[in-house]
């Protein structure tokens, strides 16, 4: 069986009913559209949200918030999250992604001094706190800001 060789079975298409085609097609003349009216016109109907004349929700709804445009959004991770990684690894996005720390990287990562760190690692990031940078280098590691 391949993808071409596919058939539907019987019953399961319906011919689409032809509109406007005389009288005796019981959809003539009007087309099913019934007479006079907004719809009945050919580019007729309402616009997408329109309610009547009504005040639409989108418009009844408060609107909340402020979205920057020039926002940064870091992923976060914490100096205790660091201790997986082997002595003297490298860690840069790319680690941080296989050790599934990261899912995606927005516009980068920050590390947080939150724990402790065990192990000498030369990391790599966007961002630090002060003492993210404290911890690591005291566990004997090395910051590097990419």
């Amino acid at each position: 069986m391949k993808l071409n060789e596919l058939v539907a079975p019987v019953g399961a298409t319906k011919a689409p009913r032809r509109k406007g085609r005389g009288i005796g097609s019981g959809t003539g003349k009007t087309a099913g559209r019934g007479t006079k009216g907004q719809n009945s016109r050919s580019g007729g109907g309402v616009r997408l949200g329109f309610e009547g004349g009504q005040m639409p929700l989108y418009r009844r709804l408060p609107k909340r918030g402020f979205n920057n445009k020039w926002g940064v959004t870091y992923d976060v991770i914490n100096v205790s999250d660091l201790n997986k990684f082997e002595k003297d690894t490298v860690v840069d996005l790319e680690a941080l992604k296989a050790a599934g720390l990261v899912k995606q990287v927005k516009d980068g990562v920050k590390v947080l001094g939150d724990g402790e760190l065990n192990v000498a690692l030369t990391v790599k990031a966007n961002k630090f706190s002060a003492t993210a940078v404290s911890k690591i280098e005291k566990a004997g590691g090395k910051v590097e800001v990419i």
